[in-house]
């Protein structure tokens, strides 16, 4: 699995970085990222898949792409 943030729909609320810290952080200008580790990289954690999955479904803007 990839993941990644849609930038243009971003609400900014971390939700994502209080569910899943291990791949996710919030930016000095308050933009949230895929932290540089795992950006475009192939994630075979299964527990990182859970939490991602978990901030997936949990992101109010629906923001957070995923690829299987």
């Amino acid at each position: 699995m990839k993941v990644s943030i849609d930038k243009s729909k971003c609400a900014m609320c971390g939700t994502c970085v209080a569910i899943c810290p291990e791949v996710f952080e919030m930016k000095d200008d308050g933009s949230v990222d895929v932290k540089k580790e795992f950006q475009g990289v192939e994630i075979t954690d299964e527990q990182l898949i859970a939490k991602i999955k978990q901030a997936v479904d949990s992101c109010p803007s629906t923001a957070i792409v995923v690829e299987e």
